[in-house]
């Protein structure tokens, strides 16, 4: 699940320090578990101007070590159908269903969940190799049985 009440109430559960969306809301256990931009923005500056690097030198680790999809959006007449028919198809995977479905194996991972605030279904597929990321994004959109809009 997505969304402030659901982030808020998961990172006091858990104790986070940090937690964010792909809609670009960064919230902080600092700031009352609030969002806020400006917090997101000073962070990355700070990390910059104390390690004297560039910004890809930086995330360089980061952004080589998966290749991602990112995410996908699909319209489908009934999204929470196609989830169960999704994990009926990857009953090997490891399978998690705390946003959605998320399925893991050893070498990539997917997760799908449908919008709060769209009527669409979310993919998103990350992978170790750039050739098993395309493989797999192309089974799931083959399982999904939609184009993306």
């Amino acid at each position: 699940k997505v969304g402030h009440s659901y982030i808020n109430a998961n990172m006091r559960e858990y104790d986070a320090p940090f937690g964010g969306e792909h809609s670009a809301h960064y919230y902080f256990r600092d700031n009352w578990y609030a969002d806020s931009g400006l917090i997101a923005a000073l962070i990355p500056l700070q990390v910059l101007s104390d390690s004297g690097q560039t910004l890809s030198a930086l995330v360089a680790p980061y952004r080589d070590a998966y290749c991602n999809s990112e995410e996908i959006n699909f319209g489908v007449a009934d999204p929470a159908a196609m989830i169960e028919h999704i994990a009926g198809a990857f009953p090997d995977g490891a399978h998690d269903r705390m946003d959605g479905l998320t399925v893991s194996y050893r070498d990539w991972w997917f997760n799908v969940r449908p919008s709060n605030t769209e009527p669409l279904l979310r993919l998103n597929v990350e992978a170790k190799e750039a050739e098993t990321l395309q493989q797999q994004k192309a089974n799931l959109e083959a399982k999904i049985g939609a184009t993306p809009p």
